[in-house]
């Protein structure tokens, strides 16, 4: 046998080995895929509806449940997390929204390529503009009043627990659609120096009602801190340590936020920080929330945990933001709460 037709007898077999791979990847990810959009037996009940981001008392997320409404933006009364869910025809892996304005994160996994993407959207759940992403989807938040818009991605990594990861924060005015491409550019203030590092990460954007203060977590030195920023300013003021994720309350004198009660673990439990004297109270959940918990009123936060029995799925939870109580399921199958 010549070493020419050796060679291409050897690149034919590779040709074939790689299609049947790639045949194999496809035909997993669809019979997956045809899991999900069958229905489970005993699961909420979900029909076609339309929402509307002006709606009142209504409170919107990501429906969970296997079915053809999955990872549809779904929502159900606010006083009746248990009645029957009205889906949308929008599908996100994250979604927030307050004040007529929506932010849809999308994240599309091909057999090459993962395709990841940042949805403006109006009060009728309308696209007005498509900003392409860097990364996997994070987290996502939306002003009280609509004007700003944040969302963090995973740059690399896949979670907050992985060894090496990072992430990208970015911030849009849709007002004057000015985005900020990554919260990176501001100057930070560090134990009341001005400080600069090359490992530095942002996530878990809350903002408040003036426009202008929101609150993050900075990751830098494997520490992280909450921080106070300026959207005026450009600047952010780190506060106190070992705070990720955190959500402003709807009166702003509390923060929730996940601890890490383990260094270098996933492992994080639910506290509610006094911004006035920074006491922190934990919450009675005592599962690992790996979540930016959402205030539904002054009194009450909610959450996702993985569901039992149904792996990649999550339900939500809430629990009382003093410390007391016991925590509920409030929606099973379902993710990403925003009370509108």
């Amino acid at each position: 046998m010549t070493s020419m037709r050796r060679r291409l007898l050897i690149l034919v077999a590779a040709v074939l080995v790689l299609a049947g791979v790639g045949t194999g990847v496809v035909l997993h990810a669809a019979a997956r895929a045809d899991r999900a959009n069958k229905p489970q037996a005993g699961g909420p009940t979900v029909d076609s509806g339309r929402l509307t981001l002006d709606q009142k008392s209504r409170l919107t997320f990501v429906n969970q449940a296997s079915g053809p409404h999955r990872t549809a933006v779904a929502s159900v009364p606010s006083t009746d997390p248990e009645a029957k869910r009205t889906a949308t025809d929008l599908k996100c892996a994250r979604f927030y929204a307050a004040a007529g304005t929506g932010v849809c994160l999308q994240s599309t996994t091909g057999v090459l390529k993962q395709s990841n993407r940042a949805l403006l959207l109006d009060s009728n759940l309308r696209t007005r503009h498509t900003y392409a992403l860097a990364g996997t989807p994070s987290r996502a938040r939306v002003s009280p009043s609509g004007r700003f818009v944040a969302w963090t991605v995973f740059v690399s990594g896949e979670s907050y627990s992985s060894a090496f990861f990072s992430t990208r924060t970015s911030v849009l005015d849709t007002r004057t659609m000015k985005l900020t491409p990554s919260l990176e550019t501001f100057s930070i203030v560090k134990d009341g120096k001005p400080y600069h590092a090359s490992d530095i990460n942002f996530w878990g954007v809350t903002f408040a009602h003036d426009d202008d203060t929101f609150y993050a977590t900075l990751n830098t030195a494997n520490k992280t801190y909450l921080v106070r920023g300026s959207l005026s300013q450009h600047k952010v003021t780190t506060l106190i340590e070992n705070v990720e994720c955190p959500s402003l309350s709807p009166d702003e004198t509390r923060v929730a936020f996940k601890k890490r009660i383990l260094s270098r673990t996933d492992l994080w439990h639910e506290y509610v920080l006094d911004l006035k004297t920074l006491k922190e109270t934990p919450l009675a959940e005592r599962h690992s929330v790996d979540d930016q918990a959402t205030w539904l009123d002054n009194k009450t936060v909610a959450y996702a945990l993985p569901s039992q029995g149904n792996v990649g799925s999550t339900d939500l939870w809430s629990t009382p933001a003093n410390g007391t109580g016991t925590p509920r399921k409030l929606i099973p199958g379902a993710s990403s709460p925003a009370p509108l």
